[in-house]
Parts: C-alpha cells; structure tokens; sequence
C-alpha cells in the first residue's frame, strides 16, 4: 500500500451486515414461507452459514448479480413438521464462529444428526458452555478435533450460559429454544459483553414472529413456535467494516466517504462515528452516507466490552494520534481468529507502532509510524488494521496473508484504494 500524487477518491458501498445476514438466513431457513435475502457483497461467513442451512434441509437457490454486487438467497425454508433426515448431516462452517454456534443449537433442536466440521483457528475458540448446555438438554454432544457431532433432539429446561465468554452462546440457544415443545429459560450469568449482537437476535426473533420474554438476565422462551420470516429483505450494510475505512478517512486530511449504511442501526458497532468524534476526527452524515476525515487528533480512553471487533481499527488509528490511548474491557479478543490483543500489538509494532499489550486491553503510544512489512496472522480484521496503520506510514506497507479479508469483507482491498487512493 502506497499513496501516490492526485488521485480520485469515490464514496465507497459497504458489504452488507454479516452479523444481520446470518440472523436472518436462520430465521428464513426456519420459517414457514419462502423468502428472499438479498446480501451485497456476502463474506465466506455468510456463505458458510447459507452451505449449513443447505445442509439442514432448507432448499437455496443462489443468484449471483454481476452488475450490482448484489447476491439473492431464494430460500423454501426446512420443513419443521417432518421427521428429521435420516444420517448424519456434514456442515461445514469454514472459520465461521457465528455459523458454528448459531446452528449447533438449531440442528439440536430440529432433532438433526449433524457433524460440523470447522477450519482455522475456530476448534481452538471456546466452545464449552455452548456444548454442556446442549447435554443438559439430552442432546449428545462430542467433539473430536476439528469436529463437533451432535445427535438427539434438545427438549425444554432452564439454561445458564456465562454473559463474558461469548454472546454467540446465547444467539444459538435463543434461536433453538421457540422450535421445541415446553417453556424453556435462558440465564445469562454475570454481565452480557457484546450485548448489542443480542439485541440484534431478538430484533430478528420479532421480525420472524417469535416471542421472548426478557427478565433482566432471564430471558423465558415459549416453546412450539412458528418462524414467519417471509418476503423480500434486503441486509442493510456493515457497520464494522466500514469502521475501517472510516478510520482510515480520520487519518487522513481528504477523509473517506461511505455509504450503505443505516444511522439508525441496531447495530453496537455504530458507535464508532461517536469514538471517532471523541478522537478529535470531523465526521458527517448525511441519509446512509458517512464521512470521516482528520481533525486535531488526540488520544483517548475506551472501555471496548461491548464492541471488541472495533478495536484493531481504533488502535490503529491511536498509533498516529498524539498521546496515550487506552482501551480495555477486551481480554475477549484472545478467543477470536487470532489473539488479537497479541496480532494488533505486534501488526503495529512492525511498522513503528508503541504498543503495551495488558490484560484485557491495549495502551498504544502514537507517534510516527515508518511502514514496511507485517503480518496479518490469518485473521481479517488484523490486515484491515494494518490498512488503517498504512495512513500514517512514511513508506509503503506490505501485509502477508492479505486474502484473509475475504471472511467478512472479501472486496475490501479494492474499497480501500478506490476510497483512499491507496
């Protein structure tokens, strides 16, 4: 990545919501309608979870647009009211934690015999709760290197799952508890991190018809519902994507301008217009378009519990930003595709970058960065920081193992340079 001379920057559309599109195939592939999902620009993830709906019974039809980036899922949705399918079910979820533990739980209670088989780093990433909760629920669960195989058919109970290990845990369970027969409960023990993914399950439970109840940390499920997610939906875009290239735009004095996305998302990861801000950046909006660009720069502090995915990018940007920032409320990070505490300290160390790693965060020293070669450690949101890290740089930056960006924004090398001019 280099910048050179006068370039013509464009505003640039973002994929659409990974977060939102996994939620809402689900919920299609359950329903009783058929249904159309339109994705712009689907990450592997998605394409993960649409291969494991396949795979569960529901009947996708795949239209790939070459014109407007636009992907369309026809789904006739898996047949609640038959029996389960005869053998064991082979889901590949790729290196897809939502698809994994999103679909764990569904697969159980559809009373499907499913062995997930998993890539990367992903059977090394917690999984424990998610499995006992599945075998207090007379489910057998096994897992067996990059394999987890269940069988049986989950039945209502009152459920605790840990509220700091993993939101995922609790969007499965959700997700699974409305198809089987009884009133279940689902307990979230000690405070929910990345409680925004949650809220973002239970929007699309509502949309599809589906009634809980919340009770503080007591959620109460009704059992022997009916998913009635139909017709024509379109995922609005992704907020965590375009994080980076926003950052990217506070970096520098011509900004960068993004479009696609909705202001009045449900999703956490809209907060980074308000950090942004905090930082010292001009950022403006207007309808589904967002510009950021460098204003008088300063360090921060920020407590990250609830929208870890941003900090790569944020501590990116720090390490060109006079001063001391702070962030903490992100010792989940070292559970995700990489130790990603660990990956954005030693991305930024190799261009120039202070960093001291601490134990749920990151104090990050800005100052001038000099470029040169890094790492992406195979982990997405590693090599878009390290695009962020390049603003600042006085030579050009070379990332290995750049094609990771391909799990959530497969197109984000191209946005970046027509963004930016890298």
């Amino acid at each position: 990545m280099n910048r050179c001379g006068t370039v013509k920057r464009y505003a640039v559309r973002v994929p659409s919501s990974k977060s939102i599109a996994h939620r809402l195939l689900i919920c299609a592939a359950l329903s009783t309608a058929p249904s159309v999902i339109r994705v712009y620009r689907p990450s592997a993830d998605v394409e993960a979870t649409v291969s494991c709906l396949a795979a569960l019974g529901a009947s996708i039809t795949i239209e790939r647009s070459n014109t407007d980036g636009l992907t369309l899922y026809r789904i006739n949705p898996i047949a609640l009211n038959n029996a389960a399918p005869a053998g064991i079910r082979e889901l590949h979820t790729g290196e897809s934690g939502s698809t994994l533990r999103f679909l764990l739980p569904v697969a159980a209670a559809l009373g499907v015999d499913a062995r997930f088989i998993c890539e990367g780093r992903l059977p090394e990433r917690p999984l424990g709760p998610l499995l006992d909760a599945l075998r207090l629920g007379g489910v057998t669960a096994v897992k067996d290197g990059n394999t987890i195989t269940v069988s049986g058919r989950l039945h209502a109970g009152n459920y605790a799952l840990p509220g700091n290990i993993s939101s995922q845990f609790v969007t499965g369970m959700l997700l699974a508890l409305p198809l089987i027969e009884g009133v279940s409960t689902l307990k979230v023990e000690g405070r929910l991190e990345s409680a925004d993914y949650v809220r973002l399950t239970l929007d699309a439970l509502r949309r599809s018809g589906i009634e809980i109840k919340r009770e503080c940390s007591l959620y109460r499920v009704p059992g022997g519902q009916k998913y009635c997610l139909s017709g024509d939906i379109t995922i609005e875009g992704d907020w965590s994507g375009a994080a980076f290239l926003l950052c990217a735009g506070a970096a520098s004095e011509a900004g960068v301008k993004v479009c696609g996305l909705d202001p009045a998302s449900a999703q956490g990861d809209r907060r980074i217009i308000d950090i942004l801000r905090a930082f010292g950046a001009v950022v403006e909006t207007a309808a589904d378009r967002v510009t950021a660009r460098k204003g008088e720069l300063h360090a921060i502090s920020l407590d990250a519990s609830d929208i870890p995915d941003l900090v790569p990018a944020i501590a990116a940007l720090a390490a060109q930003v006079k001063g001391e920032t702070v962030i903490k409320g992100a010792a989940r990070l070292r559970l995700k595709e990489s130790d990603r505490l660990e990956t954005t300290a030693a991305m930024l160390r190799a261009l120039g970058g202070t960093v001291a790693v601490n134990d749920d965060g990151l104090t990050i020293t800005g100052g001038k960065l000099t470029g040169g070669n890094t790492d992406s450690y195979g982990d997405h949101r590693i090599a878009m920081a390290a695009a962020v890290a390049s603003m600042g740089c006085a030579a050009p930056v070379t990332v290995g193992g750049a094609d990771c960006v391909t799990k959530s924004y497969p197109h984000f090398w191209e946005d970046l340079q027509r963004a930016t001019g890298l």
